[in-house]
């Protein structure tokens, strides 16, 4: 039985949705990775090149927390850990 996405859990959902920025992430040599769901927050660890670039929060605001509100309305902000 396929699941319907809106029986998918939050989680499944914002993973999918950073899946879609991934690649130009991985581009430039870094990662990201959902770490927790509380609330309206996600809350992500970037890695490698993101993990200490000066321009991380605008990946972080311009494409990641972008795509996740953007397909699950249930979030509403993406913060770094």
């Amino acid at each position: 039985m396929i699941q319907a996405a809106s029986d998918e859990s939050i989680e499944a959902r914002v993973n999918r949705a950073i899946d879609k920025v991934r690649p130009l992430i991985q581009r430039d040599g870094g990662e990201v990775w959902l770490i927790r769901v509380d609330g309206s927050t996600a809350y992500v660890q970037m890695l490698g090149a993101c993990g200490g670039c000066p321009a991380s929060n605008v990946t972080l605001k311009g494409a990641i927390e972008a795509v996740v509100t953007a397909d699950v309305p249930e979030v509403t902000a993406v913060l770094q850990v």
